[in-house]
This record gives C-alpha cells, sequence and structure tokens, in this order.
C-alpha cells in the first residue's frame, strides 16, 4: 500500500511493546497513533482510528483484544502466545462474520506469529523440510525467566510441523524405551519432545534436534535482542492490510517455498 499505515500498540508499557513502538515510530510508512497497555479499554475510541493494531500484550488478554480490534475495523497483527486451536477457530469465525458485512471495503486480517524473527522463521522451515529424512526429533527451547508460558509458542508451532511432516511421509512413532521418570522428558507435542529452559541472561533460543544411527542434524537460532523481532513485525503489518481472514505463522508472508 503506498498510503501511510496507521498502528496501534497493546502492550506498549512491555519490554516487547516498547520496542514495537520506536520500529514504528522510526518507519517511513507507518504512524503510531496509539500506546495501549494494562487496564486501558481496546475499542474504536482508544485505537484512533489505527489500521493495524499489533497485540505484544500477555497470553489471559490477547485474545479478548484481537476480538475487540476487529470490532473496531482494524487489523491485527499478534506476537503474544498461548493460543490453541480453539482460540484461533473463534478468531477465524469472527473474520467470518465481520468480513461479510465489509463488501466493497476489503476484508479485515489477523496475522498470528508464534516468532517474529527471520532466523527462528528460517529455522522452523528447514526443520518442517528435514523432519521427513529423520527417525527422531525432538525441540529444546531456551528463553530468560520472565517468561510466562511453557513451552513457547516457537517450539509448539515447530514441534507441530515436523509432526505433520513425519505424518505426511508416513514414518512410525520415534523410538523411545523410557520407562521411569517420564516426566524429565519433556512435554509432548503432537509426539515430538520439547523442552524448556529459563535462564536468566537468555533472551530466546531454539535448538531443533534430528538423528538417525549415525548421524545427527542441528538446527540453531539465538536471538540476542529484541530489536531483532522488528524487521518481521514491520513486515506482518505491511502485509495483513491485503490478507483478510486468519493467518498463522511469518513463514506465510515471506518466499520460502
Amino acid at each position: 500500500m503506498s498510503k501511510t499505515l496507521k498502528v496501534a500498540v497493546l502492550g506498549a508499557a512491555g519490554r516487547m511493546g516498547a520496542t514495537v513502538c520506536r520500529a514504528v515510530e522510526d518507519a517511513d510508512d507507518l504512524e503510531l497513533v496509539a500506546r495501549l497497555d494494562a487496564g486501558d479499554a481496546v475499542d474504536a475510541g482508544s485505537l484512533a482510528g489505527a489500521d493495524v493494531a499489533i497485540d505484544f500484550t500477555v497470553p489471559a488478554a490477547t485474545e479478548a483484544n484481537v476480538h475487540a480490534v476487529l470490532d473496531a475495523g482494524a487489523h491485527a497483527v499478534v506476537g503474544t502466545t498461548g493460543w490453541d486451536d480453539a482460540s484461533r477457530g473463534r478468531v477465524a469465525e469472527h473474520l467470518e462474520r465481520v468480513n461479510a458485512g465489509r463488501e466493497g471495503r476489503g476484508g479485515l486480517g489477523v496475522l498470528i506469529a508464534p516468532n517474529f524473527g527471520l532466523s527462528a522463521v528460517l529455522a522452523m522451515t528447514f526443520a518442517a523440510k528435514a523432519a521427513r529424512y529423520f527417525e527422531s526429533a525432538e525441540v529444546v527451547e531456551l528463553h530468560h525467566p520472565d517468561k510466562v508460558d511453557a513451552p513457547s509458542g516457537t517450539a509448539r508451532h515447530t514441534a507441530a510441523a515436523i509432526a505433520r511432516a513425519r505424518s505426511e511421509a508416513g514414518l512410525a512413532a520415534m523410538p523411545d524405551a523410557t520407562q521411569t521418570g517420564v516426566e524429565a522428558r519433556g512435554a509432548d507435542v503432537d509426539g515430538v519432545r520439547v523442552h524448556a529452559v529459563r535462564l536468566r541472561g537468555l533472551v530466546a533460543h531454539e535448538e531443533i534436534l534430528f538423528g538417525n544411527v549415525g548421524e545427527q542434524l542441528t538446527i540453531r537460532q539465538d536471538s540476542f535482542d529484541r530489536v531483532s523481532f522488528m524487521p518481521g513485525v514491520l513486515l506482518a503489518v505491511r502485509e495483513v492490510v491485503s490478507r483478510p481472514g486468519l493467518t498463522v505463522g511469518l513463514e506465510n508472508v515471506l518466499d520460502l517455498s
């Protein structure tokens, strides 16, 4: 789009929200029109005419925020984790209802991304492509101890993609003879084990391990600063206005075929 997009940021006082605000202000084709945080109403008035609202709040609030943004007639870009099939389904249904009444005005879009880091998106994409060739696969995600959910949305998204690729390839369940101490084996995400580390000094990191007899493949990505997520966030803002409906994953707006 050639026009300047008006942007509102939800969770603006948080670490990610504050970084997003600076990135929007520094972009020539975007205008920051509203900063909202906990306790602020999310409606047409508080969004101040925003074309797109960016949500970096908390899992307990993010779905309600997205519904409110849609009711206000704005698109949404969501980086908050904690989404599942049910909550995504409710947003998809809301989008269908809203867009049915927007004939001639263009449909609204919501883009939910587990991770906006380009290295993370590429790692997830590479993992999905590699999954069919290996007998074993596990995911390790490492984050700062202030993160409220585990496993991370990125790790869940990665594991789910690995599981789909394995299923499509007709692979059997992964070998695992564990009989005691199963709780130490991490979370089970569609049959893929995911391990979460919370350690001071970390930001956001993921390691995807694949194994066959006699060989191993490791895919690793590291985000050392929140500014690394900003190119992906801004790309999502620019893309969501031309993508009616629900899009899950930044990889869907990148040319990764």
